[in-house]
């Protein structure tokens, strides 16, 4: 199947009643290069014009932008722009030995903490969005009955959050802990994501966040809205013999050429879209409008 191409625009403005004297910013904007995917283009627009801007490589190898202003303002608006190509993730389906039990996966990374360069282990360990939680420990067994294959088990934890919990996005914020997704079983992508990750490190299992674009379809007989899709976040989970599969719990179902992976890491405040300080400005209001449409569309328009 040929690679799919996309054209991606993620706009964010800050509008403040105060002057603003400095800004220093961190921006996760820049989507990976993968063995699946390609950037073709790629442009960060940052008004007003910044002091300074530099960009690396931050611990999990996505591309981190850090720049400041040092001049008064009231708005700022950062503005990425890409072409983005999509190929075929390797199917999980076909690995050698996918029968695997997921204990084996367990004592594998605990026999051996240096697979995937030591970034199996790193993605066991507890973080602050995603703490050691025995409810959310509870809640995987269910899936991960004793001698069952990692995959089968793996993907019955995302169709069971699938099935029973359901997006609201008006029942969380960004720091909504797991337990509190677990109680009330509503929330948005990034809490079923942290939920996932929750379960899987609750048995040693290794598990990653990933922030990227979904490309999702207008209703039938209408056109695309330009700004009105956001970003995704989905869960990358591993095992010795099939790496890292990824995971949509929100949607059900594995990673796909609709998914463009834009940063991965821990949870979600390693890969915050843009995040930074501020002196002056007393408070803030933000907006972000993000568009994803494929190729084939632009050139029709």
């Amino acid at each position: 199947m040929a690679a799919e191409h996309y054209s991606v625009e993620h706009e964010t403005r800050y509008a403040y009643p105060a002057p603003v004297a400095q800004s220093w910013q961190l921006a996760h904007l820049t989507p990976r290069g993968l063995p699946w995917q390609r950037l073709l283009a790629h442009e960060l627009a940052i008004e007003p014009g910044p002091s300074s801007c530099r960009s690396g490589l931050d611990s999990f190898g996505n591309v981190a932008t850090h720049f400041s202003l040092h001049g008064a303002h009231r708005l700022l608006r950062v503005r990425m722009t890409c072409e983005v190509e999509v190929g075929l993730r390797p199917d999980a389906r076909d690995a050698p030995g996918k029968a695997l039990g997921w204990e084996a996966v367990r004592d594998t990374v605990r026999r051996d903490p240096s697979l995937d360069d030591l970034g199996a282990a790193r993605m066991v360990e507890p973080t602050r969005l995603v703490p050691w939680s025995a409810a959310a420990r509870d809640y995987a067994c269910e899936s991960f009955v004793a001698g069952r294959g990692w995959l089968e088990a793996t993907t019955e934890l995302m169709h069971r959050i699938r099935d029973e919990f359901t997006f609201d996005p008006e029942a969380t914020t960004v720091t909504t802990q797991v337990d509190e997704v677990l109680e009330h079983r509503r929330g948005v992508c990034q809490d079923f994501a942290h939920l996932m990750i929750a379960c899987l490190r609750g048995l040693g299992l290794p598990a990653r966040y990933v922030s990227g674009y979904l490309l999702t379809q207008p209703p039938e007989g209408r056109p695309r809205l330009l700004g009105a899709d956001a970003t995704h976040a989905w869960v990358a989970a591993y095992s010795p013999v099939h790496g890292w599969v990824e995971f949509d719990p929100t949607n059900d179902t594995l990673a796909d050429q609709r998914y463009i992976t834009l940063a991965w890491g821990t949870d979600f405040e390693d890969v915050v879209p843009l995040r930074g300080v501020i002196v002056g400005g007393r408070r803030q209001a933000m907006s972000v409008e993000v568009t994803v449409i494929p190729a084939s569309e632009r050139a029709g328009a």
